[in-house]
């Protein structure tokens, strides 16, 4: 019940998850770790960023001492969720399911969309949890190499994220979706661009409040909340540039990222 909750993702887009879990469980500690030292994640081999995730998992439990883990990467999440939660002895919680369980909910002529990191879509993880609904439906998946780089680099709106946007956001227009799941962690804040690429007729979906309410319940279901009347401590954590990290990331989240701390720890 007393340790934090330990989440990580490739760089900051799993920031979009650490907002939805401090807005909704401002009480509980969090430490996050952004992997900027060895992103993006997406255009590597699995094998690599299955060897990542284990390593940034253990680190929040050993290190941490977290209570759960929130793997805040969709492609860390297809390359590697069963080993961790095979290996760790606290609860994994993911990003994929859901995501796909919102997407399946919200729409109303079946056809459905879902973007990601080339490992997220290559992984077939999207299929096989939509799949494993049993949801009537037909997905259309595209891979958007490109989109987490501009992320980083904090360039969320202009001319060029909107032509990289047309270009590999068409296969999903053509399919006529009437929902498009954002399935990388970094995708929301390009939000803005993508929904007027896509048009009014469709519904962005992100999985990153899906999560926060899945790890609630996680939490309570254990008995791991924390009492209510208390202010959750929030740690932040980089394998990179940690002032960059402080600033960009500050931008993103909000004021909670005042200050950044170097991964991993001292021994």
């Amino acid at each position: 019940m007393d340790g934090p909750i330990g989440m990580f993702d490739s760089g900051f887009g799993g920031l979009t998850v650490a907002r939805a879990a401090i807005d909704l469980l401002p009480a509980e500690d969090l430490v996050y770790i952004g992997d900027t030292g060895r992103y993006p994640y997406g255009s590597k081999p699995l094998g690599d960023v299955r060897g990542f995730a284990r390593e940034l998992a253990h680190s929040l439990v050993d290190d941490y001492g977290a209570k759960v883990i929130v793997v805040a990467c969709n492609t860390a999440t297809a390359a590697g969720l069963d080993d961790l939660r095979a290996e760790l002895g606290v609860p994994v919680i993911d990003v994929i399911r859901p995501g796909v369980s919102a997407l399946v909910q919200t729409t109303t002529t079946g056809r459905v969309g879902v973007i990601g990191t080339v490992g997220t879509v290559s992984s077939g993880a999207y299929v096989h949890a939509i799949a494993a609904t049993g949801a009537p439906v037909i997905l259309t998946s595209a891979a958007c190499p490109g989109f987490v780089e501009f992320v980083e680099r904090g360039q969320t709106v202009g001319d060029e994220v909107t032509v990289l946007a047309e270009r590999l956001l068409a296969p999903i227009r053509d399919a006529d979706v009437d929902a498009l799941l954002l399935g990388c962690t970094h995708y929301p804040f390009l939000a803005r661009t993508i929904g007027d690429v896509m048009g009014n007729g469709v519904t962005l979906v992100s999985s990153a409040d899906e999560t926060a309410f899945s790890l609630k319940q996680t939490l309570g279901d254990l008995g791991l909340l924390r009492a209510v009347d208390r202010r959750g401590h929030r740690r932040f954590v980089s394998s990179g540039d940690i002032d960059l990290f402080r600033e960009l990331g500050c931008q993103l989240l909000g004021p909670e990222l005042d200050r950044t701390e170097s991964w991993p720890p001292p021994r």
